[in-house]
């Protein structure tokens, strides 16, 4: 199976700006696109946002061709919400949601292109840890997480592997072709997941009252 990437970019070595910034600034940097994201109405002010984001995703080193790859994953998606928000809502409101959208796609990508996967998982720990007193349990959150990061780029190459088998077969235009092989797939990669957990002892079932 091919390896992906989708929507963020993987980590890239460096010893840049970015990536000596503080865990926290990052994740508040994350934090504060997504607030915007819901502020912003102007669309002049959320394409300046989106130069802002991409010159500090260029200024990690992880490169152009990365940030162009994150960006078009999501262009598909981005091209349908725009052109219904500018038939509803007119061009400088698609805009603005299109860009927005964008700021957050590559501010994510930023935080996982200038931040090992570990360093990433042991600061949402630290982050979860207040949450443990209403219940909350960080370790498995970060597990959660880091089974998340491993699926969906392994998801996203199982489509593109189908993907290429369907075209090379005439059948690119039949939806069967497609989901039913993907389905399987991931299916079949969620038990192998479960049973190497169940393995280690981790994401097991808590015991039920009343047995022995």
């Amino acid at each position: 199976m091919r390896g992906h990437g989708f929507l963020m970019a993987n980590y890239v070595p460096g010893h840049s700006v970015v990536h000596r910034a503080p865990l926290w600034s990052k994740f508040l940097v994350v934090a504060a696109c997504g607030t915007a994201s819901f502020l912003i109405v102007d669309w002049v002010v959320s394409l300046a946002a989106f130069a802002l984001m991409c010159g500090l995703f260029l200024l990690s080193g992880a490169g152009f061709k990365r940030l162009a790859g994150s960006i078009r994953m999501v262009a598909p998606i981005l091209l349908v919400i725009g052109l219904f928000q500018w038939w509803q809502l007119g061009g400088p409101t698609a805009a603005r949601i299109v860009l927005n959208v964008l700021v957050c796609v590559v501010a994510a990508s930023v935080l996982t292109a200038a931040t090992p996967v570990q360093e990433l998982l042991d600061g949402v720990v630290s982050i979860s840890r207040p949450f443990r007193r209403f219940g909350a349990d960080p370790e498995r959150f970060a597990l959660t997480i880091a089974v998340m990061l491993r699926s969906i780029p392994f998801i996203a190459g199982a489509f593109a592997d189908v993907r290429d088998s369907a075209r090379a077969r005439g059948l690119e235009r039949n939806p069967r072709a497609l989901v039913l092989p993907v389905f399987i797939t991931t299916v079949a990669y969620a038990r192998q997941t479960g049973d190497a957990l169940a393995a280690r002892g981790l994401g097991e079932a808590d015991e039920l009252p009343g047995s022995d």
